[in-house]
């Protein structure tokens, strides 16, 4: 299975190296384009959901690395609430 590293920048300008299992990341977030964080939230939940059950479906588990990223990334984006102007930039991903 294609693993993706991803790279987000948030809202305070910190950047962050994220993992997806599968390539299927590539279908939600694009290099260089920026997300409000409830944008972002429903892309992280979608994806990584989706990149899990492609695990699942060949290795009969979901991948536990996919679901823990995915936590991560939804308590990241709760610790900036609803900041106006908000956004996470996908910044690049890596095959």
């Amino acid at each position: 299975m294609p693993e993706v590293w991803f790279t987000l920048r948030w809202p305070d300008d910190t950047e962050e190296r994220c993992y997806s299992p599968s390539s299927i990341i590539c279908d939600y977030l694009k290099p260089g384009a920026s997300y409000s964080l409830e944008e972002f939230r429903t892309l992280a939940h979608e994806s990584l959901n989706a990149a899990s059950g492609r695990v699942e479906k060949i290795y009969g588990h979901p991948c536990s690395r996919a679901m823990g990223q995915l936590q991560r990334l939804e308590k990241r984006v709760s610790q900036f609430g609803n900041r106006p102007g908000g956004v996470v930039t996908c910044l690049q991903l890596t095959r």
